[in-house]
């Protein structure tokens, strides 16, 4: 059985009610849930969450909320991989057996079902713990700078000044849409970022964290682009 789940606690502060509010006229979420579907990998498409009004959006667009998310873990400081064991113990201690389980984040407007397929390809394929969303960095990391206590420049590497961007390796950051992981890995709490991880490499222009109220406008500004080059 293959089961997502979709974190969803209702305490957000930076953006207030970030879950369902809307973006690009659906709720956020909506979008997280609609490429769940749209993918076929799943048995079970389950939204973990604390809050009502989370839940009565995640059932109106076709997810499953059969528990309500309990409080110790739906604080500031919880992370993700307690959030999604919780949800398989519930599965396993109501007769379901998951074996490959994929956490979507709630805010992932960019997320496509190809991905989610391709995803489960190559945890199966390779035999990994789990796999995931990344993206390169748009600049060498090697010569990001810093600004010190006296608000002057310094560089993080300064042995790398006068290398060439080109002759660096390249550097990827997490997507912030997707993990795939068996359920043994999640319910271990084995590190995600961790060689027993594959990635599944997305482009830049697919990928933007939503964090700020600049980021919210800038995601839907690229939607919005990627919508009408379709």
């Amino acid at each position: 059985m293959n089961i997502a789940i979709i974190p969803a606690r209702g305490g957000s502060k930076r953006i207030p009610r970030k879950n369902v509010k809307l973006f690009c006229g659906r709720p956020m979420i909506a979008w997280s849930i609609d490429a769940a579907r749209e993918s076929g990998c799943f048995d079970r498409i389950i939204v973990s969450t604390d809050d009502a009004e989370i839940a009565d959006v995640a059932r109106s667009y076709g997810a499953e909320v059969p528990f309500m998310r309990p409080p110790e873990l739906s604080d500031d400081h919880t992370g993700t991989i307690p959030v999604i064991a919780h949800a398989i113990n519930w599965q396993q201690q109501h007769g379901a057996t998951p074996v490959a389980v994929c956490c979507i984040y709630a805010t992932a407007p960019f997320v496509r079902p190809s991905d989610l397929c391709k995803g489960l390809d190559v945890l199966q394929q390779t035999g990994c713990d789990y796999t995931f969303s990344v993206t390169s960095y748009a600049f060498p990391i090697q010569r990001a700078i810093r600004i010190n206590t006296e608000g002057r420049v310094e560089m993080f590497n300064p042995e790398h000044f006068n290398t060439r961007s080109q002759d660096l390796e390249e550097a990827y950051h997490d997507a912030g849409q997707f993990y795939w992981g068996v359920a043994r890995a999640w319910l271990d709490g084995r590190t995600i970022f961790s060689p027993r991880a594959a990635p599944v490499i997305l482009p830049r222009y697919r990928v933007q964290d939503i964090d700020t109220p600049e980021d919210w406008e800038r995601a839907e500004w690229m939607l919005k682009a990627l919508q009408q080059s379709v």
